[in-house]
């Protein structure tokens, strides 16, 4: 089959589109598979096809179905209201202004879109999201297409790509003089060498700061964890739970261990210093960048006394042999009293 029966064997609607509409659709289609596919939505393509997709796009198609026809310069038989001396049709928008009002309409859909999806069952998700937005995008395309079919052919505005293309060809390989040609070769360098950079930096982007949640929560009566709550009367030998938390956000896979101690301490100053330790539990996790574990574990402490605390202490490396605060990479506590049985209310 050749390029002619090709093109006969597409749908004609789809055949009368304009090239700058068609272009919208098969980038709004083509943002959804780097979005969705497996392993592709994995690549820098979900970028690239993602920023124009929600800043441009959009506003683009609106602009499309609300000027369909051509842009006019205004001429010296014009008026200051732009109405020419043949009629009183508007002269449109150039492509300029298209570009330019098609970004700035994109930057208000977009957030609308999204407050109207957080008062529905769907809720501001990236399934919703990429629904709502290519579905606007399709539909005011669609509009745009129809707008333009209805104007005479002379009147409806076109993207002359052929002549940017033939502009560029003749400029590039028939160049008036030698400065030109030279002018020429740093133009399509630079623009290499940006398009490069630019490439570079959406596929190796910067890791950030590297660092581990490590946290203390409690379960509430409706199974949340929550900040607060946490056990401060034990009795000695009977356990209560808390959950240790850790994230992280190291950039690899990361093996942490994880020590609590049971510490007998004095304030000297304005230092807390420790007294006695002991080791009352200990376990280890290995974690995935941008992974969270939350562990849930009992606290039995051993003995009595008032003002106790239990100090987690969390390790990246080996746990030395005398685990403390100051050798640790992160650290949580609570107090605690314990009493030889239940206290009376």
């Amino acid at each position: 089959m050749n390029r002619t029966e090709l093109w006969v064997a597409i749908p004609e609607p789809i055949r009368r589109l304009p090239a700058d509409l068609a272009a919208v659709l098969v980038l709004t289609v083509l943002t959804l598979g780097a979005v969705f596919l497996p392993v592709v939505n994995e690549t820098p393509l979900r970028v690239v096809f993602g920023l124009p997709f929600v800043l441009f796009l959009p506003g683009y198609a609106f602009i499309a179905a609300l000027f369909p026809e051509a842009g006019e310069a205004p001429t010296s038989e014009e008026d200051g209201d732009g109405l020419g001396s043949a009629g009183n049709r508007d002269r449109g928008i150039d492509g300029i202004e298209r570009v330019a009002l098609s970004f700035g309409l994109s930057i208000a859909i977009v957030p609308l879109i999204g407050l109207v999806l957080n008062f529905t069952p769907w809720g501001i998700r990236l399934v919703p999201i990429a629904i709502a937005v290519s579905g606007t995008t399709i539909l005011a395309a669609a509009v745009g297409a129809v707008q333009r079919w209805e104007l005479p052919e002379d009147e409806r505005f076109t993207v002359p790509y052929r002549d940017w293309i033939d502009a560029g060809r003749t400029e590039l390989f028939e160049p008036d003089s030698r400065t030109d040609a030279v002018l020429n070769v740093v133009l399509a360098l630079s623009i290499l060498l940006a398009v490069s950079s630019v490439a570079y930096a959406v596929a190796v982007p910067p890791q950030g700061e590297q660092f581990s949640e490590f946290y203390l929560l409690t379960e509430d009566d409706d199974g949340e964890l929550v900040a607060d709550g946490y056990p401060e009367e034990f009795v000695v030998g009977e356990g209560q739970p808390v959950v240790v938390g850790i994230g992280n956000n190291e950039h690899e896979r990361t093996e942490y261990q994880v020590v609590a101690q049971l510490q007998t301490v004095e304030t000297v100053g304005n230092e807390t210093v420790v007294q006695e330790r002991e080791r009352i539990d200990s376990f280890e996790i290995a974690l995935d960048h941008n992974e969270t574990h939350n562990d849930a574990r009992l606290i039995v402490p051993d003995r009595t006394g008032e003002d106790l605390r239990v100090q987690y202490l969390l390790y990246r490396d080996e746990v030395p042999a005398e685990p403390t605060a100051e050798n640790a990479y992160r650290d949580v506590h609570l107090w605690i009293d314990v009493f030889e049985s239940e206290p009376e209310s």
